[in-house]
């Protein structure tokens, strides 16, 4: 059974930094797409990133680049989120999922996270 468990969510303030963990099992992690993506409050789904384990190339949206940063450890079956210099506009809650952009099969329950003064 595949599952994805997100933590690392909380209050920060704006230009704060947070790193988001994913924990995964029940599939083979270090040959998988992973993605995050994320759902401010009244809007649709948002792809932030995405990393091919295999090959460790990664992906952002342009709202995201140059502040966020996707890893993995492939030991430790858990994917990052790396979050610096938040706006206001990062607050959402922030999903885990198995596969590349658009092509997700899997996802987490989600952790929330609130950028506020």
């Amino acid at each position: 059974e595949v599952q994805l468990v997100e933590s690392g969510g909380g209050l920060v303030q704006p230009g704060g930094s947070l790193r988001l963990s994913c924990a995964a099992s029940g599939f083979t992690f270090s040959s998988s797409a992973m993605s995050w993506v994320r759902q401010a409050p009244g809007k649709g789904l948002e792809w932030v990133s995405s990393i091919y384990s295999y090959s460790s190339n990664t992906y952002y949206a342009d709202s995201v680049k140059g502040r966020f940063t996707i890893s993995t450890d492939n030991a430790k079956n858990t994917l990052y989120l790396q979050m610096n210099s938040l706006k206001s506009e990062d607050t959402a809650v922030y999903y885990c999922a198995k596969g590349p952009a658009g092509i997700e099969d899997y996802w987490g329950q989600g952790t929330q996270v609130t950028v506020s003064s």
